[in-house]
């Protein structure tokens, strides 16, 4: 029987996990600076941009679920960095960084009883947490995975 201390326990753990395929963590460990504005041939994005949209998307949907406030972006410009490369040498490990720590706070949204995760988001439309929390988990597997076949298309995955 799954309760409710067991699905929240697994929504946390599904945004990180690394149970049925490579997750974010391994994806962007050790990516050569020289390679993360790199498109392979016959693709459209470079690390940097895969890594950036992640986080962005990301982002969004943790400030659709938390601010009543919040303003949609517009698609596809607030979604996708438009240059293959980071802005700054820094750019790339503040984009990790900010990654993990929304993904964190999406983890704790999922670990939070006072939220019935079966609600609709009082600001949104027909969404609940509990299709967001899911909506995000498989956003960034799908991206991971093509974070990963852009890195063995650039030689750069063991």
């Amino acid at each position: 029987m799954v309760t409710d201390t067991s699905l929240r326990e697994m929504l946390a753990r599904v945004l990180s996990w690394e149970d049925a395929h490579v997750g974010f963590d391994t994806a962007v460990a050790d990516v050569p600076e020289a390679l993360r504005s790199r498109q392979p041939e016959g693709l459209p994005y470079s690390p940097w941009q895969i890594l950036e949209h992640l986080r962005r998307t990301q982002a969004d949907i943790l400030d659709f679920c938390r601010n009543p406030d919040y303003q949609e972006r517009k698609w596809p410009d607030d979604y996708w960095p438009q240059s293959p490369a980071p802005p700054s040498p820094d750019a790339w490990t503040e984009s990790i960084l900010q990654f993990r720590a929304d993904r964190s706070a999406l983890e704790a949204l999922a670990a939070d009883r006072s939220i019935d995760l079966a609600d609709r988001i009082p600001h949104g439309s027909a969404h609940t947490y509990l299709r967001e929390l899911l909506l995000v988990a498989d956003h960034s597997a799908y991206h991971v995975g093509q974070l990963v076949a852009v890195r063995r298309l650039l030689d750069d995955w063991k």
